[in-house]
């Protein structure tokens, strides 16, 4: 049986951050003018974008929602933390929820657990009982993502950005005990570079539980210009059997907060339209190879 044709999508963040309405009014379009299929919308703040107008700006591209991605800044934490920052972060993420409903984006996807950066150190029964801190504070927005028919996927960042979910093995860890359908993992090709030992064998390990999937290059540019073992990676996607949408997601460096967290110090294409286009185009090329 021929698997489906491969979606792709790009994310804003390569342009803008925040992204609001006005943002999305001016990128949607040009996604669609170079062939894109399909888009990741960020949420910073639960008002940076209108659900009803984000679903016009969507219809008018001719772009499908791949997911609504979540942002974990320092006062978001579901471990570690006081109750009231756990109960405003499960409140957020609840919205995160509602954004993806009403557009009718199936994932919500990102670093669900700790703000980025912040990074402690953990034995073993530390770890463990991290996790079962992250699993009981999760779980409430689980059930309630499930009941609006959208799954979680769980980000795991690389050990400069967090401490806590660096590896496939340590999210399915974490994972443990929650619905594979409710809640999975967002994997991010730029992070699995730096903390695998192989891309193919992390998305191999990951099967099942695959939620979303983020692409960039090595050095967060445009897939193709760097060393990353591509075929390799889209044929453990084919073998287990996950055939949704390879966004690319990177970052531009005229917002500072982002561009800082991000670790983005110098210009990773010519523009910013290169990382989206050459990506589109190499993927392209890649995937009709394989047809």
């Amino acid at each position: 049986m021929t698997a489906p044709v491969r979606k792709i999508g790009a994310n804003p963040w390569i342009w803008h951050s925040p992204v609001g309405q006005a943002a999305l009014a001016e990128v949607l379009p040009r996604l669609a003018g170079w062939g894109f299929d399909c888009v990741e919308l960020p949420l910073e703040q639960a008002a940076d974008w209108e659900p009803a107008a984000a679903v016009k700006l969507l219809e008018a591209a001719g772009l499908r929602p791949a997911a609504v991605i979540a942002v974990m800044p320092p006062d978001r934490n579901l471990v570690r933390a006081s109750g009231e920052t756990v109960r405003a972060t499960q409140d957020y993420l609840r919205r995160c929820v509602d954004a993806a409903h009403a557009i009718s984006a199936p994932v919500v996807a990102g670093p669900v657990y700790t703000a980025v950066g912040r990074t402690w150190r953990m034995d073993r029964c530390e770890r463990e009982a991290a996790y079962e801190e992250w699993r009981g504070n999760i779980a409430p927005v689980v059930e309630y993502a499930q009941r609006a028919g959208v799954r979680i996927g769980v980000e795991p960042l690389n050990r400069y950005e967090t401490s806590l979910f660096n590896t496939v093995g340590q999210t399915l860890e974490g994972l443990d005990g929650l619905p594979a359908q409710g809640i999975g993992i967002a994997l991010d090709t730029y992070h699995q570079n730096i903390e695998e030992h192989s891309l193919p064998a992390a998305v191999r390990a990951a099967a099942g539980r695959i939620a979303h999937v983020q692409v960039c290059a090595n050095d967060r540019g445009a897939p193709g210009s760097d060393h990353l073992d591509w075929s390799g990676f889209l044929d453990a996607l084919d073998d287990v059997d996950f055939h949704g949408p390879l966004c690319i997601e990177s970052f531009t460096a005229h917002n500072e907060t982002i561009a800082v967290a991000a670790s983005v110090w110098r210009p990773l294409a010519p523009t910013q339209d290169t990382i989206a286009t050459a990506g589109l185009g190499f993927l392209r090329r890649l995937l009709a190879a394989r047809s």
